[in-house]
């Protein structure tokens, strides 16, 4: 269940991101002092600010159950991991062989921080 609890983390996490990518893209608008109520039917970016909350309390219960050295790392590169990827399939940007060397790297470093030797 705890890991279940922290992939539902990763996930959210990286949803909000992609979401508020989503909203900062033309024709949607951002809060500005020329049209402040443009914002409001921008539900890319409100949906991404709840997941963010979502994400935060899920983040708080696994390390209910996680020492925060294994799950800080987890979901931080399972984020990373996942947001570089949607960024390629969703908005289609740049995917070079030293992104994915970076999050194998990224991967194999978290592996190394939460294994128990000895």
């Amino acid at each position: 269940m705890k890991w279940l609890i922290l992939i539902m983390g990763i996930l959210s996490n990286a949803s909000a991101s992609v979401l508020v990518k989503l909203a900062m893209m033309p024709p949607r608008k951002f809060p500005s002092l020329n049209d402040p109520m443009g914002a409001l039917s921008n539900w890319p970016f409100w949906l991404g600010l709840v997941l963010y909350g979502v994400a935060f309390l899920l983040y708080a219960a696994a390390l209910a159950r996680l020492p925060l050295n294994v799950a800080h790392p987890v979901l931080t590169a399972g984020a990373v991991a996942t947001v570089a990827t949607c960024s390629y399939v969703i908005f289609r940007e740049p995917f070079y062989w030293t992104t994915i060397v970076g999050i194998l790297l990224v991967i194999s470093g978290v592996v190394l921080i939460t294994v128990r030797v000895g």
